[in-house]
């Protein structure tokens, strides 16, 4: 505030007084005389903006005030997440919005599924992850539209409560991507997909449930179709899964019972395409089919499913005109995702293509065609890169991707040249099949076994949010390899 001096007449606040106390004051003449020419130049300084100088609690006063720039950004996973801590240091007012009001490590879900993490280890709150950033809060709600022309987001609770519409100058919408039944939806009642912590504890549950029905069983039938698992997708996700479940059969479980064993246990992953981890090199896809089969898995590669059923699933071989039909009581879905409906809503708001999987097809610099405002990232995304190739809806083009989303806005703010296009940098692919069994390509290097194994474990440790869930994680995996143990083995849920 201006400084009141003789008889209520107001002088200017210079930058001094706000770092050294009132102008005129001794203390502030002590320190001028101390500071020589410095001090002149700080006293030629009437106006600069305040909150350069004391930090968030006048940063925080501009914010209300509505004079900042106002960042809305909806979703909170890898893309959203690392755009508002991109933006810290940024004269901006950021509003992250998510229905969770957690972070998901989803690349580590599979490990909940299968009993070796427990789901707070790899879930990390975003207000804590956000406390110490002044410029960001977090609301927790679900956003139901988006007004392009008046520039808001309309929120409403999680539960039944209150509703807000929030405006923004700059939008960033990177809500991921939801399962993809390719047409067939009804099949989600029998074969459920694994995105979030709920899906992971409820196929734990059908997990563990399976070997506890079995161990009931007498009908050798009935039992082999309790110990049969298929999972259906042979990409990243579909071979750590399969591997995880062979390995909790022939090892964590064997001599826990007494009427069954577990040793039995029959684990199929279907294919279409004639080779599984098709994203990596035929080199590495054979290196994990390999490794899956050392665990017992069956790969049933060029192999569609025809029809899922509560009790089977049936599959068709390329080649063949009859359907096999492989009793079961457990079918994992991993086979295809689609864009979040949100997106949908947001491509016929704006008017924007869409692939179809029903991501949008945005620009070069990450931007909804036709409005340079609203930024779209992620899995709800779809960018082809230089050389013609959509990128991947993993987690590395994600945190890229808000990277530059966070660069543009900076450069916008501060009246900067454009930054340009989104330039995707691969870092790598990596998947893991079991204990001591991964494959990785690095640029032109491939490794697999042992070496592949350690550089996955590294890394998801390093991309993993929050100290002390890396350290919980590092933990349960030093005790689940050297006992084969996995503490995470409650069954929960109706």
């Amino acid at each position: 505030m201006p400084a009141a001096r003789d008889g209520g007449k107001e002088e200017p606040t210079t930058l001094a007084a706000v770092i050294g106390g009132p102008a005129g004051s001794p203390a502030t003449a002590r320190k001028q005389q101390r500071s020589g020419r410095r001090g002149q130049r700080w006293r030629a300084l009437p106006l600069l903006p305040r909150v350069l100088v004391v930090g968030a609690a006048n940063l925080t006063a501009l914010c209300h005030d509505g004079s900042m720039h106002r960042v809305v950004i909806v979703g909170g996973g890898f893309g959203g997440l690392r755009a508002a801590r991109a933006l810290r240091r940024a004269p901006v007012e950021i509003t992250l919005v998510d229905r969770r009001n957690f972070h998901l490590f989803q690349p580590l879900l599979y490990q909940v599924a299968t009993g070796s993490l427990s789901p707070d280890e790899i879930a990390t709150p975003l207000r804590g992850v956000l406390r110490r950033q002044a410029n960001a809060r977090v609301l927790l709600g679900q956003v139901t539209d988006v007004d392009l022309a008046a520039r808001t987001v309309h929120i409403g609770s999680v539960d039944a409560g209150g509703e807000a519409d929030i405006p923004y100058d700059t939008l960033v919408v990177a809500t991921g991507a939801r399962h993809a039944y390719f047409g067939r939806d009804e099949w989600a009642a029998h074969a459920p997909g694994l995105k979030s912590i709920e899906d992971a504890l409820d196929i734990r549950r059908h997990i563990l449930s399976a070997f506890e029905a079995a161990e009931l069983e007498r009908d050798p039938a009935a039992r082999e179709a309790w110990l049969t698992f298929v999972v259906v997708g042979a990409g990243p996700t579909g071979v750590e899964v399969a591997g995880q479940i062979a390995e909790l059969a022939r090892d964590t479980l064997r001599g826990n019972f007494r009427a069954m064993d577990p040793g039995e246990t029959r684990v199929i992953l279907v294919e279409a395409a004639d080779r599984v981890l098709l994203a990596f090199p035929p080199k590495l896809s054979q290196r994990a089919a390999d490794a899956l089969g050392q665990l017992g898995v069956t790969v049933r590669r060029e192999c569609r499913v025809m029809r899922i059923e509560p009790d089977a699933v049936c599959v068709q071989d390329a080649g063949q005109t009859q359907a096999v039909r492989i009793a079961t009581q457990t079918i994992i879905w991993a086979a295809g995702v689609q864009a979040s409906s949100l997106t949908a809503r947001l491509a016929d708001a704006a008017g924007a293509p869409t692939d179809r999987t029903g991501r949008i097809l945005v620009n070069r610099d990450l931007t909804v065609p036709d409005h340079p405002e609203v930024f779209a990232i992620g899995d709800m995304a779809c960018l082809v890169d230089a050389h013609g190739r959509q990128l991947p809806g993993t987690a590395p083009v994600a945190i890229q991707q808000g990277e530059h989303v966070a660069r543009t806005v900076r450069a916008r703010v501060a009246a900067h040249p454009p930054t340009g296009a989104f330039r995707y940098r691969d870092k790598g692919s990596l998947a893991t099949i079991g204990r001591a069994k991964a494959v990785a390509q690095i640029g032109g290097l491939q490794l697999w076994g042992l070496p592949a194994w350690v550089m996955w474990l590294l890394v998801h440790l390093l991309y993993l949010v929050g100290f002390q869930n890396r350290v919980l994680v590092l933990m349960r995996w030093s005790f689940s390899f050297l006992t084969r143990g996995r503490g995470a083995r409650v069954i929960t849920g109706a």
